[in-house]
Formats: C-alpha cells, structure tokens, sequence
C-alpha cells in the first residue's frame, strides 16, 4: 500500500482530488499487468488509478491522449512525469455480463470508436506498441497462427489447420496495400463496460498499429454469442470504409479471427469453448 499511499498523496498535493471522505478499492487486473485501483470520492467512484511499468502507462496515455474527444474511452486525470502511474476517470458498469444485443454493442463502437481511429505515419512499425514491431501485418497473422495452432492442437481436426494456414496465405496478398491505424488493440467485451445492459465505455488499451479491421473483427469475435453471418453484416454495413473490402475479405478476417479467438479461449476462458467449437463448426464452410 505504500505505492499507492504516495500516489494519493500527489494527487491531494497538486490540488486534483481533496483529502476528504476518500476510500480505495483494488480492481481485478484482468489481462492487464499493473495494478489497479477504484478511487472513491464521497463513496462515489470517480477514478481509476494504474500502477505499471512505466512502458505501459506511456502507452496508455498516449492513447488516451491521442483518442480524448472519443467519449466510450476514460479521460486521463493526470500521469506522473515518470510513467510509474496514470489517473483516470472510472466508468460505470461492469465488464463481459449483461452486454444487450451484440448488433447494438457493435454499432456504438463503430459509430464512436472504430471510424474515429486515426491513420499513422507508413514508416511507423506494425504491431503492438509495447511488443515485438512486425515487417508487415503478414508477419503479425503469422504469430498469431503459430500461437493459435499450438494452442488449439486436436481441438480442430488437423485439415482446419491446415486450411488456415492457406487461409492466412491468401489474406497476406491485400497486405502490401493496407493502411496503417493507430488502434486500441484489444477489443473484447472484458474491456467493454456495460451498463444497463447497453455498452458505456471502453477500457485497458494495449495500443496497436494495424488495419482498422482488426478492432472490428477482433470485437465481434470476443464473445461466444450472435456469431452469425446476418449480425457480421448487418454490423459491417455501419462501417465506414473503404467501399472495396469484399464480403470474402470480411469473411476471411472473421474466420481467421475467430480461429485465434479460439486458441485464445483454451487459455484463457475455457468455459466459452464448446460455444465457440460450436460456432466453428458453422464457420469453416467458408474455408
């Protein structure tokens, strides 16, 4: 608690919070490496304190920075001049439950996240900000291939395997061409803040450089539900992009996404796995 006793302190000294009726609260981290505090303002929660390397808490307000007029994302209170800690509004809600309509989660993203994300500099490095920087998007959907394959291993009978690795072949051919995003990188309902079982904020960015369909693709494939043609289109029809991405092209990111999504839910939340096996089994006749 010594950390956490100094940030307040800071805080209290440069005037942004009052020393009056505060409590904290410490937050499940998630998929998040720091540690993360609920700040309570009169027993009101008000703010989010993250503690981390001092590599992450300059991604995350870079990001935040970058995105502060996008209102599902928290607006930064304040980040110490040595990265060790960021303040930031807390939203109201709860992550992964009671989510409503995934057609309705999906059209407030796109209308407020995705079409507002920012296009980057060509010679900036693809991948993720704080990770490994990748040659090409290719070499990217390479890694997550790897990664999902030994992940998944007889989950998926062997011929699916090797129809995605052909699958990510396929998809390299449009990525000469691709365009550059500055992105929020991980785009799944445990960063989605539901309330009253609509979506109200969106949280923990782990900041990417990649196309803007990975958002998209990697949001509709976050939970298990509505994973179905007729909800994929009728969300991609909201989207504003380029008029020339196909219906096979949409198609080929969802099956891909959705193959490392699975790998993914091995690890991570086996639970949901037999539903998306099941999704799968509809899905890969488009293979």
């Amino acid at each position: 608690m010594e950390k956490i006793n100094e940030v307040i302190e800071i805080l209290i000294n440069k005037g942004l919070i009052s020393n009056d009726r505060l409590t904290l609260q410490t937050l499940k981290s998630g998929t998040t490496n720091g540690v993360l505090f609920t700040l309570s303002i009169n027993n009101k929660p008000t703010f989010v304190i993250k503690i981390d390397n001092p590599a992450f808490i300059t991604a995350t307000n870079d990001f935040l920075s970058a995105y502060r007029d996008v209102k599902l994302l928290p607006d930064v209170l304040y980040t110490d001049v040595n990265k060790e800690f960021i303040v930031y509004s807390y939203i109201s809600g709860e992550t992964h439950v009671n989510r409503g309509s995934k057609l309705a989660w999906m059209e407030v993203l796109i209308k407020e996240l995705f079409n507002k994300y920012q296009r980057v500099d060509k010679d900036m490095p693809w991948g993720r900000v704080n990770g490994i920087h990748r040659n090409g998007w290719s070499e990217f959907n390479e890694s997550s291939l790897a990664f999902a394959l030994k992940s998944i291993e007889d989950k998926l009978p062997i011929n699916d395997h090797i129809r995605v690795g052909m699958l990510v072949k396929k998809l390299s051919a449009h990525h000469t061409q691709e365009e550059k995003y500055y992105l929020h990188g991980d785009t799944g309902v445990h960063n989605f803040v539901f309330l009253n079982n609509k979506i109200n904020g969106v949280i923990d960015p782990s900041p990417l450089i990649g196309p803007k369909i990975y958002d998209f693709t990697y949001a509709f494939c976050s939970s298990p539900d509505s994973l179905t043609m007729n909800t994929l289109l009728s969300s991609f029809a909201l989207w504003n992009s380029d008029s020339s991405f196909s219906k096979e092209r949409l198609v080929d990111e969802v099956l891909f996404q959705l193959y490392t999504r699975i790998g993914v839910c091995i690890q991570v939340h086996p639970h949901d796995l037999d539903v998306y096996l099941e999704a799968w089994q509809e899905w890969r006749k488009y293979l």
